[in-house]
């Protein structure tokens, strides 16, 4: 992976968390916490794996396993 690319999904990863919180506050305007929170979920959740996925990725850049290109 190159690095434009590293960083291009980071920024999908953060932005996924922004319309994950603006799901859960438009949604909270119609409906209960609860439903506002099911409805944002797998968004956050999946900004959460990419993140993860993205930091273990940098660490093998940073320790010299699998550098990016």
């Amino acid at each position: 992976m190159d690095r434009s690319r590293f960083v291009s999904l980071a920024v999908a990863a953060f932005g996924l968390v922004f319309v994950s919180f603006l799901i859960r506050g438009l949604t909270r305007l119609v409906a209960p916490y609860g439903v506002a929170v099911a409805a944002s979920a797998p968004l956050l959740f999946a900004a959460a794996a990419l993140l993860a996925g993205l930091f273990a990725l940098a660490v093998l850049d940073a320790t010299g396993i699998r550098p990016m290109r």
